[in-house]
């Protein structure tokens, strides 16, 4: 395969990260990887990618910066360090944060970089381990309209349904929405198959009836089939769903808006942290539900 000229860097190799920064290779980009735990690049470097040392050394050796990191503490750090990537990356360069982070923050760096003669996209994206890994991902952009026209060949090599919703912090607000929508999703889907269960129906036939109907979702289809097999393991992680919807709480507090579901959801997700569950998937929400069953003074 011809390589493409584009040199990407990816900054952040975990469970949507990795998926993203091989498909990069594989669509023949030249690949630059950094992340704070070398061996989590290990198939990536085998594969042809290039290990960094430092986010600095990075940023210096490609066109376009993509980072995938954990919360907007990793995210200011890395882009506003002393070392980081506005101070590090090549004029020219556009940056592009897939974090889910803060929509204040995202319009900070857009400002930062501008004066650096830097490019700026916030790109969070949507879809889970399964989208990055079927190269599927829902991406929500805020940035200018001609840095995204730029991008778009690089988004299309990870994702499918790709929409500029606005300037910068356009991208985070709307990741936003879509973390508001699915958290009280979540309690719906957790719900619903805690009461089939105890309704004593098989929850596999419940959900080959009510997935395609009024109440099917995404997380229906996708995480509900995953409690019923005690798959608990993290597509997202408990903790980073909790960061989320601090940020939109946070976010809806700054509007002068009120969201009660959300609260609702972040206070049961705050319970099952709690409960040694935040390495989980979201779907462990399903434990507290259990766990409330089963708590003395309730009947089962």
């Amino acid at each position: 395969m011809e390589r493409n000229e584009v040199a990407v860097g990816f900054v952040g190799i975990g469970v949507m990260g990795r998926s993203m920064a091989m498909h990069l290779l594989k669509a023949g980009h030249p690949v630059s990887v950094y992340t704070r735990t070398p061996s989590k690049a290990d198939e990536l470097v085998q594969a042809g990618a290039v290990w960094k040392s430092t986010v600095s050394e990075l940023a210096q050796a490609v066109d376009v910066v993509i980072t995938m990191v954990g919360y907007p503490s990793d995210v200011e750090q890395v882009y506003l360090g002393e070392s980081g990537i506005l101070r590090s990356a090549r004029p020219g360069a556009t940056l592009i944060d897939m974090t889910t982070s803060s929509p204040t923050l995202a319009k900070r760096i857009y400002e930062e970089a501008k004066g650096r003669g830097l490019a700026s996209l916030d790109a969070p994206v949507s879809g889970g381990d399964v989208g990055a890994r079927e190269a599927r991902l829902s991406i929500m952009v805020g940035g200018d309209e001609a840095a995204f026209r730029a991008m778009l060949p690089i988004f299309e090599v990870l994702g499918k349904n790709i929409v500029r919703q606005g300037g910068a912090g356009a991208g985070q607000y709307t990741k936003m929405c879509n973390q508001i929508a699915i958290a009280t999703n979540m309690i719906g889907v957790c719900e619903a198959l805690f009461y089939a269960e105890k309704a004593g129906l098989d929850p596999n036939t419940v959900l080959k009836s009510i997935e395609s109907g009024a109440a099917g979702s995404w997380s229906l289809s996708n995480l509900g089939a995953r409690i019923i097999t005690g798959n608990f393991e993290p597509g997202f992680y408990v903790k980073h769903f909790i960061k989320d919807m601090g940020i939109a709480l946070q976010s809806a507090e700054e509007m002068g808006i009120t969201l009660p579901g959300l609260k609702l959801a972040r206070s049961l997700y705050d319970q099952l942290a709690a409960m040694g569950e935040s390495e989980s998937g979201t779907q462990a929400l399903y434990k507290w539900f259990a766990a409330e069953a089963s708590a003395p003074g309730r009947t089962s």
